[in-house]
């Protein structure tokens, strides 16, 4: 009898063991179907992309016609002074868009992680990354009005205006890998540049610094890429003859439609990936 027993609990035991290694071993990878779903969501995303690099290639002037391979497309975008002009503009306000918001993300950053916890952190962390909450269009529509009485006071009209309003928004972009990276690295250095008599700006610049740089060069590009791309907030902020590269694509797509739109979106892929992709490398990179 005592036997039986013991075998029943061993018997219990065991299935629970058994239950508890299946729940460590779980891997969604192995779920029926999985591969398939991934697979065709894959395709549905991916294939329109394709699709307008493949056709941006196209001899013809047709976005929907195969008619031979050719860089006619390239070579005309390169020569238009309108997607030149817009493509320049779009650079120096990226540029200063993202030097700026990288520089005030990296204070907050370092004020927000830095200190010991006080009353009112969580609120400013939300503070900071609001711009991520808020509808893109509210964003816009509240900058256009305010921009709007300030070019009445002043009277100015130059490319300020996009430049503040692309920091302004840039800034949660850059905040949260500077962020990331400043949690995950170790205070054992800095505590050791203080007990030897360092003082706070050279700990910084001697230690902090130097460990925290990947995640400065990887929000900069970051916010570099968010406003290169920006459409919404640029279309409702710029005035006359402003145009950026996306808001001057935008304008074209309302006229003829010419393989040319695929080029310059091609070439604008290509850009995003490239800096997305140190982005990813920038960012994994621990010291």
């Amino acid at each position: 009898m005592a036997n039986a027993s013991a075998g029943k609990v061993r018997a219990v035991f065991g299935q629970a063991d058994a239950q508890k290694q299946s729940r460590t071993n779980f891997s969604i990878k192995r779920q029926t179907g999985f591969g398939v779903i991934a697979l065709f969501c894959f395709f549905l995303l991916y294939l329109p992309i394709a699709t307008l690099v493949v056709y941006s290639f196209n001899a013809g002037p047709s976005i929907a016609i195969w008619e031979g391979f050719s860089w006619r497309w390239y070579v005309a975008a390169w020569n238009n002074n309108q997607i030149v002009e817009a493509s320049t503009r779009s650079f120096i306000i990226a540029s200063f868009a993202a030097i700026v918001s990288t520089i005030a993300a990296t204070m907050a950053a370092l004020a927000t992680t830095r200190t010991r916890p006080y009353r009112g952190l969580n609120f400013i962390y939300g503070f900071i990354n609001q711009p991520l909450m808020v509808p893109e269009i509210v964003t816009g529509i509240a900058l256009l009005i305010f921009f709007a009485m300030v070019k009445i006071w002043t009277g100015y009209t130059g490319l300020a205006y996009l430049i503040i309003a692309h920091t302004a928004f840039c800034i949660p972009f850059a905040y949260l890998p500077i962020r990331a990276r400043l949690e995950n690295m170790d205070l054992t250095l800095e505590r050791a540049a203080a007990d030897l008599y360092a003082t706070p700006w050279m700990a910084f610049r001697r230690v902090t610094l130097p460990l925290l740089w990947p995640g400065i060069i990887a929000g900069l590009m970051l916010a570099f890429v968010v406003s290169l791309d920006d459409v919404v907030i640029t279309e409702l902020v710029k005035s006359g003859g402003q145009d950026t590269l996306p808001t001057y694509m935008l304008g074209q797509l309302r006229r003829v439609v010419t393989p040319e739109i695929n080029a310059i979106s091609s070439v604008f892929l290509l850009i995003s990936i490239v800096i997305v992709t140190l982005f990813f490398f920038l960012n994994r990179k621990r010291t």
